[in-house]
């Protein structure tokens, strides 16, 4: 486990991070870690905008259901 100090995270913000690590079984580097180390996966907020960004497909809805539904009969 790499040293993480975490005494200079300021007042309320240390509480939380000491409440949430105790509450999960880990110290407080740990959890820093760990949160730290989720940093690599998108939040909700940062897939939705990459998702706003992009154009939809010109398959016609009806035509599109059909196929959803012509697939789900053939592997029935």
């Amino acid at each position: 486990m790499p040293n993480t100090p975490t005494e200079d995270v300021p007042g309320e913000p240390r509480t939380v991070m000491r409440r949430r690590a105790a509450s999960a079984g880990r110290s407080s580097q740990e959890h820093v870690v760990e949160t730290v180390g989720g940093a690599g996966t998108p939040s909700l907020d940062e897939v939705l905008d990459r998702a706003g960004g992009r154009t939809a497909g010109d398959l016609p809805l009806r035509e599109a259901v059909d196929a959803v539904r012509d697939d789900r009969d053939r592997r029935s």
